[in-house]
């Protein structure tokens, strides 16, 4: 448990929210400032700031997690499907990784990500990207 984190009062019982799944390794609760009723957040019980500081072994758990809320928002709301994403630091209100499941429905207004595109300058600089980033999962996470 990290000191000053509202995720983790909210795990280990000492703040109340509406939760809607209690897992061994995750917990789901309602967004006290949903984007629609039926906004859930789903948290690994242990405190991880990011998906790049979640061991392995909680992967698997979480994201089994986030497939089944998907579902049970999209089937509970009467919704036509779900938005599921997570921030990443930034964008992130409370600096413990959770997944956002968003119940959405044809014509609800959202408008999809609100921020421009920025393509690409030109082929050369889309191959380049790609390799930087082939390097990097190469260097970092052999296969």
């Amino acid at each position: 448990m990290a000191a000053d984190c509202a995720f983790c009062a909210i795990a280990a019982g000492e703040v109340e929210a509406d939760v809607v799944h209690e897992g061994a390794e995750t917990l789901a609760f309602l967004d006290h400032r949903p984007l629609f009723p039926g906004h859930v957040l789903l948290i690994p019980r242990a405190h991880h700031r990011t998906i790049e500081d979640l061991p392995p072994v909680l992967v698997e758990p979480l994201f089994a997690d986030a497939r089944r809320l998907a579902g049970a928002v999209r089937r509970a709301m009467g919704s036509q499907g779900s938005f599921v994403a997570l921030n990443n630091e930034v964008s992130q209100s409370v600096p413990h990784l959770h997944v956002h499941i968003v119940p959405r429905s044809r014509k609800d207004g959202l408008r999809g990500f609100f921020w421009p595109r920025n393509p690409y300058e030109d082929e050369a600089h889309m191959a380049k990207v790609a390799a930087a980033i082939r390097a990097e999962l190469t260097q970092r996470h052999p296969p």
